[in-house]
Parts: structure tokens; C-alpha cells; sequence
């Protein structure tokens, strides 16, 4: 199964004035501790509410000194439970942001990952529809040397 994990982070910035530029220096400085390890996960900015319900800026800022709500977002794959993918995306972001609280705000199963796991080759979409479609195992050209290289990596993976 495969999944989106979404991490909220808590940046804190020096030396700002503006709430949109607290935001823009601890995107930039995020995206400097994360790269080039973790250039896949996506940086954005995250939102804060009141206990009113009132939304507030994503920048609480104090005396030149800023603490920014960033959201961060990446694909984990091949895990078991949600719970497993939450543990390795935080871990994973985690060792880059040093001293940086994170809090798992959103898990969410993809489907791809769900069809893949149904099937007992790993197939992609197309695969599966172009299966369901014939039953021949010689109908689509292209297909039938992924699916012969796939069965070989998943008994790999069993030995």
C-alpha cells in the first residue's frame, strides 16, 4: 500500500517583519535542510485557526522573530498500515529538520497502491485494465515484458 503523509512543521525565522516573509525565508530554508535528500516532498504553507475557529496567518510573529506553520507533504510506499507511513516520513523528514517539532496532520491511502497490492503481480493501471480486458496472455506487445520482469522482482523480494 502506498501513502500520503502530510507533516505539519513549526519553523522558527529571525529577522522578518512581514508574516508573507516569514513564509517565504522558512520555505527556502526548509527546502535547503531537505534538499537534495529529500527533494520529492512538497513544501507549503500551513494554516493555523484560533480556539474561536478564526483563521490566522500562517506566521506568529514576536519581536522580529517568527514561528511559521508549514505543511509538508510526501509519498511513502510499500508500507503495511498508515501508522507505518507516518513513523518513516517522520523519521525520514525528521533527521533533516533538526530541532524542528513535527506533528502528523493527514494520512491518505492511494489507490494505486491499493490495486497493485489486490493483484498477485505487480501491475500497473494499464495492465490491469488491458488483463480485465482479454484474456489472452499475447493480446497487448508492449505489456507482456513488464509483466514477465515484475513476478521475477517480487519472488527477489520473497527469497
Amino acid at each position: 500500500m502506498d501513502c500520503r503523509v502530510v507533516v505539519e512543521a513549526a519553523v522558527p525565522v529571525y529577522d522578518v517583519e512581514t508574516p508573507d516573509e516569514a513564509v517565504r525565508i522558512a520555505i527556502s530554508k526548509t527546502g535547503g535542510m531537505l534538499n537534495p535528500d529529500l527533494s520529492y516532498v512538497e513544501i507549503e504553507m500551513g494554516s493555523r485557526s484560533s480556539p474561536a475557529g478564526e483563521e490566522l496567518e500562517p506566521a506568529f510573529i514576536v519581536a522580529d522573530e517568527a514561528l511559521v506553520a508549514l505543511e509538508l507533504e510526501m509519498t511513502v510506499f510499500n508500507v503495511e498500515r498508515e501508522e507505518h507511513a507516518a513513523r518513516i516520513a517522520r523519521k525520514e523528514i525528521g533527521q533533516r529538520l533538526e530541532n524542528i517539532p513535527l506533528d502528523v496532520l493527514e494520512i491518505e491511502v492511494l489507490e494505486s497502491g491499493d490495486e497493485a497490492e489486490d493483484d498477485d503481480d505487480v501491475a500497473t493501471d494499464e495492465d490491469t485494465r488491458d488483463e480485465n480486458a482479454s484474456s489472452g496472455d499475447d493480446s497487448s506487445g508492449g505489456n507482456d515484458g513488464d509483466d514477465d520482469l515484475l513476478p521475477e522482482f517480487d519472488e527477489l523480494l520473497e527469497e
